[in-house]
């Protein structure tokens, strides 16, 4: 496919965040000209101030930008409005961070929680499909990185994944495999109207991901299947609320009942190569001591 380059930058909406940030380093890394947007940018080069809650910082953040990368705010209907704006001052080429699973009836509880997220990406796929702009949609399944930066680091660094997730498996993805994605579709032709679903190359349960933890990190960390109601009753007695503690534990069910253990084709097809080995990202996050516990400190 060949690359494509302008004198524009390209924009990121959500270009601090878990993928955002991969999509802003592939980008400097191959040359291009970056508009970091987030609600932190200010605090980072090239950075520009955007809150998905206050379109007067939209126009800002979109004015002489023809290319962008949108990670939609869940929970909102705001992608809708945001690319109609986007195109009509002039972008003419969107990737949207979208979620696997949105079109696959029954994967989430509609009433909220993951069902509403899928809202989120429901209207944010209905928005650029009709929105005349040359538009490549990426669903990713969970994340790699869930276990050494966000979700789930925690409890990998307490020794123990208690979660309400049966035996089911998934194809855990790279998050770095999914920016790269995003990167080719910004910055190449041939991948105007694609959807590319991306996984990792192999389903896991999470008593195998504790396994390659636990390799990759030279000490155990081990898997304890927990009921829905047991899962929700420890984050109560965690300080969470009552509400957002059965919303995390529905979020979990699609992997407790095998939704996401398919291999998806998307890396494959938009890059020409394998995705990343779940057991190699644990060795590398393991080298860059994301399994390592902090020593706990001495004294009161």
């Amino acid at each position: 496919m060949t690359s494509t380059s302008s004198p524009q930058p390209i924009l990121v909406v959500g270009g601090t965040g878990t993928v955002g940030r991969r999509v802003v380093s592939q980008l400097r890394a191959k040359g291009h000209a970056v508009r970091v947007a987030s609600r932190s940018a200010g605090r980072h080069e090239d950075g520009h101030p955007f809150d998905w809650q206050d379109r007067e910082t939209w126009d800002s953040a979109l004015a002489g930008v023809r290319t962008a990368f949108v990670v939609p705010l869940d929970g909102t209907t705001l992608t809708s409005p945001f690319v109609d704006r986007a195109v009509e001052l002039g972008v003419e080429r969107i990737v949207l961070l979208s979620a696997r699973g949105i079109d696959v009836p029954g994967y989430a509880d509609e009433s909220g929680g993951a069902g509403y997220a899928g809202t989120t990406h429901r209207d944010g796929e209905e928005a650029l499909r009709r929105s005349g702009a040359a538009w490549t949609i990426v669903r990713p399944g969970w994340f790699n990185q869930n276990f050494s930066e966000t979700f789930f680091r925690d409890a990998v660094l307490a020794g123990e994944l208690r979660l309400p997730c049966g035996d089911g498996a998934a194809t855990f993805v790279d998050s770095e495999d999914i920016a790269a994605v995003g990167v080719a579709a910004l910055t190449e032709d041939g991948h105007a109207g694609q959807v590319y679903e991306v996984s990792g190359a192999r389903a896991l349960t999470f008593t195998e991901v504790a396994a390659e933890i636990s390799a990759a990190a030279g000490r155990e960390v081990r898997y304890v299947p927990l009921t829905h109601e047991e899962f929700a009753a420890e984050l109560v007695a965690d300080g969470w609320d009552e509400t957002d503690a059965q919303t995390w534990a529905e979020a979990l069910s699609p992997l407790r009942r095998g939704l996401d253990e398919h291999v998806s084709d998307g890396v494959r097809r938009a890059l020409g190569r394998e995705p990343l080995d779940f057991a190699d990202f644990a060795r590398r996050a393991a080298a860059q001591g994301a399994f390592t516990p902090e020593p706990a400190r001495a004294g009161g």
